[in-house]
């Protein structure tokens, strides 16, 4: 394990919506060295040692260590490098380290995620069966840290014979909930830190965090495949002081969705320096009926994504979603660069099914973006009450020829009208042009491949 780190590389306050001076994280000292067991067999372990779990090892000494300190998972040998577990329960003030060339495996048994007996690992009427590999209820100061790998191992068969965590979410396209255990689960944790570590084929959400105050991922890596379903990489919802910056995301569905239900705030949040990959974009929504609010989107790649700068809602979960900035973006290959969309229906009744939860967006900003390749941009407001509210300041895209456009009630603002090139007619749309310079973003160096040590 590297030292700590005692120097701070920069401060992140200058460009922030996050309230907080965001700095790069150190690894605290360790109060418990675990070392592992057995060892990787190819890209996983072997079938022999799928019966030698450490749960309950880790779990104490998750419940030993005092707060300020880290339980560390590390290898024996260069063989003897893996650990197995089931759910594992956090506490206050201690941090989980994974150390380089230490992997955490989540156990392939669908018993040992049951929320109710037999509840995980099925398709139901309803979510929700199954608990997280990491969890974390109300444990404030706590966090994920190292530079191994923790897999959820999503797309290997299942213990009993059952097909895969990601077999299981595909049938559930015909009906019915996929109930797949979600890798990490944190449920009011305020000062909650994810640091360089990398996390690898979710049977469904990656990291999921609400109700806090206060969250912090730098450095993370996401991998699992394109085809893997609901395999988001980070949900912050609910919360506020969000800050997710220095990231690589290579996933099947959102690659940052915050979501905004009834209840608390969701507001303050920054993404910040980050590369996303594969991926269902960079996205607010679906559920914005709580309203969401002062989050800025800056320096981010995205490349070869089914969609880029999206906000999804629809009459069923909407609400207002204002002071949103995007900011030097880049965006290649991508379906849909740009998707404002009130009328989303993956999870809702088709947009005109009747609801009183009316989605609008309104200040939304798009400064210094280029869009590259061929591609659909969706300007939807939901009627002429709930127009949608956007300006374009020095968007460019480089070949306006194969985007297509579809837009409806929307006021449209453009600055530095000479560099945009989309045409944005359609049903109760206005536009209107204000002076500015142009700085024409080229994207230089800007996409980079997924880091191979992954």
């Amino acid at each position: 394990m590297r030292a700590p780190l005692a120097f701070l590389l920069f401060s992140l306050t200058a460009l922030a919506q996050d309230a907080r001076t965001v700095t790069e994280p150190s690894i605290p000292p360790s109060c418990a060295v675990l070392l592992a067991n057995i060892g990787r067999a190819g890209a996983s372990i072997a079938p022999q040692d799928e019966t030698k779990p450490d749960t309950r090892r880790i779990q104490t000494a998750l419940d030993q260590c005092p707060p300020g300190h880290a339980v560390l998972l590390r290898r024996s040998n260069p063989r003897t490098d893996a650990f197995l577990s089931g759910p594992l329960d956090l506490r206050r003030g201690v941090v989980l380290v994974v150390e380089r060339g230490a992997y955490l495996y989540a156990s392939r048994n669908p018993r040992d995620y049951d929320r109710q007996p037999g509840a995980c690992g099925v398709i139901r009427p309803t979510g929700g069966g199954c608990r997280a590999l990491i969890n974390g209820e109300n444990v404030s100061d706590s966090g994920v840290m190292g530079d191994g790998a923790i897999d959820g191992r999503g797309g290997e068969t299942l213990l009993g014979g059952q097909p895969t965590w990601w077999n299981l979410a595909d049938q559930a396209r015909q009906g019915g909930f996929q109930n797949n255990p979600r890798l990490i689960v944190l449920t009011h944790c305020d000062n909650f830190v994810l640091y360089r570590i990398t996390l690898m084929n979710s049977p469904n959400f990656h990291v999921s965090y609400t109700h806090g105050n206060g969250f912090t991922a730098w450095g993370v890596k996401i991998w699992c495949p394109e085809r893997a379903r609901n395999t988001d990489g980070i949900d912050p919802g609910n919360s506020t002081n969000v800050t997710i910056a220095h990231c690589y995301i290579h996933t099947g569905d959102d690659h940052v969705a915050i979501k905004a239900g009834p209840g608390a705030l969701t507001t303050r949040m920054s993404i910040v320096h980050n590369h996303f990959y594969t991926g269902h974009g960079m996205s607010i929504g679906s559920e914005t009926a709580g309203g969401a609010s002062a989050i800025l989107v800056s320096d981010l790649s995205i490349d070869g994504a089914d969609n880029g700068l999206r906000i999804k809602s629809a009459v069923t979960r909407g609400g207002l979603v204002h002071d949103v900035t995007y900011e030097d973006v880049c965006i290649r290959d991508t379906e849909f660069p740009i998707a404002m969309d009130t009328g989303y229906t993956a999870f809702t009744p088709p947009a005109n099914a009747e609801g009183s939860l009316i989605p609008q967006f309104r200040d939304i900003t798009l400064r210094n973006v280029r869009i590259e390749g061929e591609g659909t941009v969706l300007l939807h407001g939901i009627d002429a009450g709930h127009r949608l509210n956007i300006l374009f300041d020095n968007v460019v895209f480089a070949d306006p020829s194969k985007i297509r456009t579809s837009a409806r009630h929307a006021e449209i603002k453009v600055k530095c009208a000479d560099t945009f090139n989309l045409r944005t007619a359609g049903d109760d749309v206005s536009l209107q042009t204000i002076p500015g310079e142009a700085a024409p973003n080229t994207c230089p160096a800007k996409f980079v491949p997924f880091p191979p040590d992954r």
